[in-house]
């Protein structure tokens, strides 16, 4: 997926965030992903949406895994 498409994807996403409160859980493993694919490319992340997705992993902080 293109740069500029993930970009396009995080926006609508960060607009649905700010229309939808009660969704934020659902919402913050979208940017999760949508960051993740970013990272998978090598390019540089916005540092804007790296904070919100640190402070959105405080309010729903991934569980342990079990062995």
């Amino acid at each position: 997926m293109a740069f500029e498409e993930l970009k396009a994807q995080i926006g609508l996403l960060l607009g649905e965030m700010n229309e939808q409160p009660k969704d934020l859980h659902e919402l913050y493993q979208q940017i999760h992903q949508e960051l993740n694919q970013l990272r998978a490319t090598g390019m540089a992340l916005p540092a804007d949406l790296v904070a919100l997705e640190e402070r959105l992993l405080k309010e729903f902080p991934v569980p342990p895994q079990k062995d």
